[in-house]
């Protein structure tokens, strides 16, 4: 788990890292974090630390020694130990080597967990060599043909198949991130080409993160993706890469350009121009490929997208569909929850469906809501009208998703224990 540690002295210090234990005390390497993606950062023996580095680097790294007491030292990777002896001023400039006692280079500390879960923090968390076992043996098992055969059996014809940015840099993608997923994308070709299955490759998570949530790989809760030329710049490579790699494959059905860009963070004048060439970069490997491109989440119109004038062949708008995640929702009842789908959702499809423009994909929804005394009936109905509604998206619906530890966002589950029906249902895709 990675956690943030806090320092008590004059002031307060935010940092993280993996904990690795060496007998009394505990030895590691951080970078400090007193801002989202601000770090500290000192330059050698006596220099003042400041918030002012965009990125760690090696001026940015400091050594930290741990007592069983959760006291700290900590001191430059040239041996030089912090001490605060001005308040608001932290210097590197201990003289020798601090004791545990009351000094001015002696830390009080104390753990809050960070409320992040993604692939940054897994692998961060374990290390290396324990989170390579890890996602090995996850991704040995938690997918497999079966589930292929299984969504066959019930005519689901696509999936939407979610993978990160590093990647393009498989086996060996930057630190923290584990090699191996490139593998897991071809076995899952692989099946669903034996079951007349397609597959959509969704970028679910873009270098600095879209939108700071932990499924996009934020390392913090920060978006640094939006204002960051390189960041878009690599994103863009890493299209192309898939393109080039899957765009001969029968199985493929199109490339999702980003999962979920942030309204409030990702401005149209940055998004525009990253689609419009993301286009062009699947068009240059395949004329037919349907290149998808997702609404911002948050207070933004999906209309924005149709008035982008991004292209008008095999283009395919993304909608995401949660009653879910908004204060709105959460006094709703059962009859509430069914009639907004159908009112609300189903006249915003009708409006797209018959804009002169992209397809509409409703990539995301899930038979989970907040009516905490629902009854499996009550889930039976919200299912049947969300299927009936997202039926009428001109590209289908992709439920999310088809294994989840949570059991009304597991497709599965909600199959084979009868709370969702498909009925007579078409344009079947599952994420």
């Amino acid at each position: 788990m990675e956690v943030v540690w806090v320092l008590q002295w004059t002031r307060m210090l935010l940092f993280r890292g993996k904990l690795s234990s060496c007998g009394e005390c505990l030895h590691l390497n951080f970078s400090f974090a007193p801002l989202k993606a601000i770090f500290l950062t000192c330059y050698g023996e006596g220099c003042s630390v400041s918030a002012t580095a965009n990125s760690p680097s090696e001026g940015e790294i400091f050594y930290i020694e741990r007592n069983n007491n959760n006291q700290v030292h900590i001191k430059l990777i040239t041996g030089a130990y912090l001490q605060v002896t001005v308040r608001n001023l932290m210097t590197a400039d201990y003289p020798g080597k601090p004791g545990w006692d009351d000094n001015a280079a002696t830390f009080e500390m104390m753990i809050v967990a960070n409320d992040l879960h993604g692939d940054y923090q897994l692998a961060n968390g374990y290390g290396h060599h324990q989170a390579k076992e890890v996602l090995k043996k996850h991704r040995n098992s938690f997918i497999t043909m079966d589930d292929f055969k299984f969504l066959y059996s019930h005519g689901i014809n696509t999936v939407r198949i979610p993978v990160g940015w590093w990647i393009a840099f498989d086996p060996d993608p930057p630190a923290p991130f584990i090699g191996g997923c490139l593998k897991a994308l071809d076995n899952a070709f692989s099946w669903a080409q034996a079951y007349n299955i397609k597959c959509i490759i969704d970028l679910h998570a873009a270098p600095g993160s879209q939108n700071g949530a932990e499924h996009s790989a934020s390392r913090d809760g920060t978006t640094g993706w939006p204002t960051s030329p390189e960041y878009v710049s690599k994103t863009l490579d890493v299209i192309d890469f898939l393109a080039s790699r899957y765009a001969t494959h029968p199985a493929l059905l199109g490339i999702e350009l980003l999962n979920e860009p942030s309204a409030s963070l990702v401005p149209m004048e940055v998004l525009v121009p990253y689609y419009k060439q993301g286009y062009d970069i699947v068009r240059k490997h395949s004329t037919t490929a349907y290149v998808i491109i997702c609404q911002r989440i948050g207070n933004a119109d999906p209309i924005e997208l149709y008035q982008a004038n991004i292209s008008s062949h095999n283009l395919v708008v993304d909608l995401h569909y949660y009653n879910l995640f908004d204060a709105y929702y959460v006094n709703m009842s059962t009859v509430d929850n069914i009639d907004f789908v159908h009112k609300s959702r189903g006249a915003q499809l009708q409006a797209l469906n018959s804009a002169n423009g992209p397809l509409v994909f409703v990539g995301e929804w899930v038979n989970e809501w907040d009516v905490a005394t629902a009854s499996q009936t009550d889930y039976q109905e919200f299912g049947r009208a969300q299927l009936e509604v997202y039926n009428a998206a001109s590209f289908g619906w992709s439920y999310w998703t088809l294994k989840n530890d949570r059991k009304h966002w597991d497709f599965e589950w909600n199959i084979r224990n009868n709370y969702l029906q498909l009925g007579n249902s078409t344009n079947r895709n599952i994420s």
